[in-house]
């Protein structure tokens, strides 16, 4: 890129980067924008991410998790990554929601603790957590992610009834899941109550909550109507949205999705 005009390099940009990821090569998608950042500065990359589609967002993004950190990572507007949410479960194997349902669940917790922890800026985590509980599939996603953990998330629920804006983040337990769920009830009321009541379809407010209890004994009755890891991963994957034209052959979820 040449011209010394961001502007007028954007388009080219969101080309060059759209046809990276589609092809596979992220690595160099990033250098790309690395590049970007160096001769314009980071709101160039911010500007493309906001225009590429959310899909190519979404394949771009489930290259990285908390442990490869990217300027995506660093610069994803709120809103384009809560789109970009929606069509995730496009890039997982089509038999492994079935055979491995923790496993997704757990590198679905490493990405979105990543954005959302990838600084120290509240402010930014705060919208992040916001924009992606707002949406249906935020909604699902963010209870998929407290599935890891559902005794642990109604603990978290009784602090939130009893403290409101008070709450402090203390629990009982060292769950790595318990910090998102904090910060989500501390970022959106509606986006954690939404996320809550996902995973537990039968609450409908929070104060039923109140005197919930949690057996996590394998052999008792369950007392909570709680949905699996495994549902809400097949819920999440019939929420993702279809670029397919009317007229095209059909093909599996996780071809079609980005084509």
């Amino acid at each position: 890129m040449s011209d010394d005009n961001p502007s007028a390099n954007l388009p080219a940009l969101s080309k060059q980067v759209t046809e990276l990821v589609l092809a596979g090569s992220l690595s160099h998608a990033e250098e790309a924008f690395a590049e970007a950042a160096d001769q314009f500065g980071d709101l160039a990359v911010v500007e493309v991410l906001n225009n590429i589609p959310p899909q190519v967002t979404a394949l771009h993004m489930a290259g990285f998790d908390g442990g490869k950190l990217s300027l995506t990572t660093l610069l994803v507007p709120p809103k384009a990554w809560a789109d970009s949410l929606a069509f995730i479960a496009a890039t997982w194997p089509d038999d492994q929601i079935e055979d491995d349902p923790e496993r997704i669940a757990e590198s679905l917790f490493a990405h979105v603790h990543g954005v959302a922890f990838a600084t120290d800026d509240e402010e930014r985590r705060n919208e992040l957590l916001a924009a992606a509980s707002a949406t249906d599939h935020g909604a699902t996603i963010f209870a998929i992610l407290f599935s890891l953990a559902p005794k642990e998330i109604l603990e978290v629920a009784g602090e939130v009834i009893s403290k409101g804006p008070y709450l402090t983040g203390q629990t009982s337990s060292d769950s790595d899941v318990v910090p998102v769920a904090i910060a989500l009830a501390q970022a959106s009321e509606d986006g954690w109550d939404r996320a809550l009541f996902e995973l537990f379809p039968e609450f409908r407010h929070s104060a039923d909550l109140a005197d919930a209890e949690y057996d996590d004994d394998p052999d008792a009755e369950p007392s909570i109507l709680q949905r699996s890891t495994k549902e809400l991963l097949y819920r999440l994957r019939k929420q993702v949205p279809s670029t397919r034209s009317a007229k095209t052959s059909r093909r599996s979820v996780g071809t079609n999705i980005f084509s």
